[in-house]
């Protein structure tokens, strides 16, 4: 989380930060939502394959409560997963973002 604030910041130039941001919602499955405008930043029209690990869990009471399901949509980064799942969506953007970054 502590990155995801710095890349945050490092985006907000007076303009970005008025039509962007980044959007982290509860899912009522229950799990979290993250939305990240790539818009404006070095990230915009990149391609992301789909990361997807373990398998949706619609009552989130037993079973495997860790799933993910990222991807770039529109561009936009787009990540979703259980209820303990929050650290390993930010973890999929941030390696995806520095490796894009790495290789510029």
């Amino acid at each position: 989380v502590d990155w995801l604030q710095h890349w945050y910041k490092t985006h907000c130039d007076g303009e970005w930060e008025h039509d962007y941001g980044i959007h982290i919602e509860t899912l009522d499955n229950p799990g979290w939502m993250v939305r990240i405008d790539l818009a404006g930043t070095a990230l915009q029209d990149q391609h992301m394959d789909n990361v997807i690990k373990g398998e949706v869990n619609h009552s989130g009471l037993d079973g495997d409560s860790d799933w993910i399901d990222c991807r770039v949509d529109e561009n936009r980064f787009v990540g979703a997963g259980g209820p303990n799942s929050l650290p390993a969506i930010c973890d999929v953007f941030r390696s995806w973002s520095e490796r894009l970054e790495s290789s510029a």
